[in-house]
């Protein structure tokens, strides 16, 4: 037995604050149990009521017979607490505390959870809530609607949790007018003990649950929520809609990946990472659910459309594209198919237009031609009703469709005000998604597409590399009993170079130790024993951006160029009343490689992220990076790479050669290594990373330190 089933399993339960006033929540929890067909037996608790809804009450916990698998608490929340302790001591194996007044309210809510909390824990039991709707399991064996919610969906394959008890309401209401079937729904509410990655494990193996719909407001362990994720997308897909996307978490940062993991970025990062498909609302969120619950996956992106009306097949066939599917060229036989029975003013070509006067016999006959070609894996049917023309009637000759061709996946649009509503009765009965609109069913359509990728992609693996750790914590512990937050530049090219990252030949001329001939000399000498040209960067606590401040020499192909300009540094700076750590002498690097930016940051409550991105003016300007959640698998950072819209830069232009991506790939997975075993890093940026024919190399690096390490 797993320790959810007391909850979602339960062969007995008590409602502890069941009430006899009409419409209260104590009235509607009770309500909802015996009109809906609970199986097993129900008590009430309440000491001033003898029978509640012709059911025999009970005064308190304690006077309950024993064996109750399952408490819904309903009582005000100073009482919540003493409650769930009798509870414990009747033996009550799980608790839903439906009760607000927690940590949601801050101040004393939050000393009041923690102690309810100790409770469950010390027992050994499970909980969920507080400040919860409740639960409910459809399946006929329990028929439990254990939630205060009117209304009450059909039975079905889809399991929904929803951190929002209003958001709950709704949802359930919308999933009954809709006709999605429902297994199991959580609403998880502060998820002070059960959490959504307990019931994402909890359905892995049901049978009932084939496809997970999350609302969130946030994810409490990404990590875990990750792990769990690429397990169960191998075998039932998840679909989460995500609250909070202006601005959450942003803080201040030095680097470039700092101030990027602040944004939505971090959260379309853990949800990828997971395998899992993002919606960008509820609504869109249940047009997923409608494709996923009903229809097979398609075997691949190729996709017909059959019209009455040349817009929708338009729009249709533009939402297609954009979604990743392929508005595919039917075969020659098809269109001649197609052309032996349809108006002469009809467009055989994809997407099909069988005009307005198109009858259900003209749908049944287009759908059954398309479907018949190979080159076709899906279709969409979209249908504005004319007059004389009833859309119960088109409908029905969709399910006769879907009906000889069950492996290829069949989306409805019935348009109109009438439209939907007027055909979603034959359409539910043969379980085919129907949409108001060709943008959501070309929508649902690629999300399954790109599931049918995330299932079927490697499985990947965290790759161990042999690194210096013990260099790499002499230099932490140097700096931070220093005082710094921010490496030096010649301590970061130390860090990368322990961590097996490409450098190119450099020494540091110390200010303070530069010999007689000063800077300028010393500068000189370092760059006579690497090999000219060289750069030449400035070494500075008080300057972050070296550009800003001229701190950056390119191109010094002679000694007296090395000289001069150093001394012409020197001065700048200390004129400016800037401190002067020295300078660090490179080697120029190799020309006619590509900029790219691999990083890493930490965010509150979320963990390490690793970015990649193309360098240069694409970070500053476009933002076009990726980031994933350490620790990455190897596959995580080949899709990274691929994920940047101008990746195609590395797959080399106007005659250049491709670029080494492997080499690219090794460097982040050698920082996500890097973030996991040294969690003082706080920030860090290799930028550029020079990607070249053949391997890689870091021109440039910065990295921000932290004393505490996070929890």
């Amino acid at each position: 037995m797993h320790n959810l089933d007391p909850i979602l399993r339960p062969r007995s339960i008590a409602v502890i604050g069941a009430s006899r006033q009409p419409h209260t929540i104590g009235w509607q929890i009770l309500d909802n149990l015996l009109t809906h067909g609970y199986q097993g037996p129900v008590y009430p608790v309440n000491p001033k009521a003898t029978a509640i809804h012709s059911v025999p009450a009970y005064p308190s916990v304690e006077a309950l017979p024993d064996g109750v698998d399952l408490g819904i608490i309903v009582v005000p929340k100073e009482h919540v607490v003493d409650v769930a302790r009798r509870c414990v001591a009747k033996g009550i194996r799980g608790l839903v505390v439906i009760s607000a007044g927690f940590k949601e309210i801050g101040g004393e809510g939050i000393a009041r959870e923690r102690e309810l909390v100790e409770v469950v824990r010390e027992a050994g039991i499970r909980m969920v809530g507080p400040n919860c709707l409740g639960v409910i399991n459809n399946d006929p064996a329990f028929s439990m609607n254990a939630t205060f919610a009117p209304a009450r969906p059909p039975v079905g394959p889809v399991g929904f949790i929803s951190q929002s008890g209003a958001m709950g309401v709704s949802i359930l209401d919308y999933a009954e007018s809709l006709g999605i079937g429902i297994s199991m729904f959580v609403s998880s509410g502060n998820k002070a003990d059960v959490s959504g990655n307990d019931l994402i494990e909890y359905w892995y193996d049901d049978p009932s649950t084939q496809v997970v719909l999350l609302y969130l407001e946030g994810f409490g362990n990404p990590a875990r929520f990750v792990e769990l994720g690429r397990k169960m997308t191998r075998r039932k897909p998840i679909c989460v809609v995500k609250s909070g996307r202006t601005g959450a978490g942003a803080r201040a940062a030095a680097s470039h990946t700092g101030a990027l993991a602040g944004t939505e970025l971090a959260t379309d990062a853990i949800i990828a990472q997971a395998g899992a498909l993002r919606a960008q609302s509820v609504n869109e969120l249940f047009d997923l659910a409608m494709a996923f619950s009903n229809q097979p996956l398609p075997a691949g992106n190729r996709v017909a459309i059959v019209t009455n009306a040349g817009g929708p097949g338009i729009i249709a066939a533009d939402a297609c594209e954009s979604h990743g599917l392929d508005v595919v060229r039917l075969s020659p036989e098809t269109e001649e198919k197609l052309r032996s029975r349809l108006p002469e003013e009809a467009s055989v070509k994809n997407p099909v237009d069988l005009i307005a006067s198109a009858t259900p016999a003209s749908y049944e006959f287009a759908l059954e031609c398309v479907f018949e070609d190979p080159k076709v894996d899906a279709a969409i049917a979209a249908f504005v009703p004319p007059l004389g023309i009833q859309t119960q009637d088109v409908a029905q000759a969709l399910v006769r469709v879907n009906a000889k061709f069950p492996h290829k996946p069949l989306l409805a649009v019935l348009m109109g005000r009438q439209g939907l509503p007027a055909g979603l009765a034959e359409l539910h009965e043969a379980s085919i998604p129907g949409y108001i609109f060709p943008e959501s069913a070309a929508r649902a359509l690629g999300a399954m597409w790109r599931y049918r990728r995330i299932r079927e992609r490697p499985e990947g693996r965290v790759v161990d590399f042999a690194v210096d750790d013990d260099a790499v914590t002499r230099i932490l512990d140097a700096a931070l009993e220093a005082g710094t937050a921010k490496l030096s530049e010649p301590d970061a090219m130390r860090v990368l170079e322990a961590y097996g990252i490409p450098v190119l030949p450099w020494r540091f001329v110390e200010a303070d130790a530069a010999g007689a001939g000063g800077l300028a000399e010393g500068a000189v000498a370092a760059a006579a024993e690497l090999g000219l040209p060289v750069a030449v960067k400035l070494v500075s606590p008080d300057v972050t951006h070296k550009t800003e401040v001229g701190g950056v020499l390119l191109d010094l192909e002679t000694e007296d160029e090395v000289r001069a300009a150093v001394a012409d540094l020197e001065a700048r700076i200390r004129d400016a009343g800037h401190a002067l750590d020295g300078v660090l002498v490179q080697r120029m690097g190799p020309t006619g490689g590509t900029e790219t930016i691999v990083g890493l940051t930490r965010v509150p409550r979320v963990g390490a992220l690793v970015m990649f991105g193309m360098g240069g003016i694409y970070v500053e300007v476009m933002r076009d990076v990726v980031l994933r959640l350490a620790p990455l698998h190897d596959t995580d950072a080949r899709e990274m790479i691929r994920q940047v819209k101008l990746s195609t830069l590395l797959d080399g232009v106007r005659g250049q050669k491709p670029r080494d991506v492997e080499a690219i790939a090794e460097v982040i997975l050698r920082l996500s290594q890097l973030s996991q075993r040294h969690p003082r890093i706080a920030e860090m940026d290799i930028n550029p990373l020079l990607a070249l024919e053949s391997g890689v190399v870091a021109l440039d690096a910065r990295v921000q330190v932290e004393a505490a390490e996070p929890a």
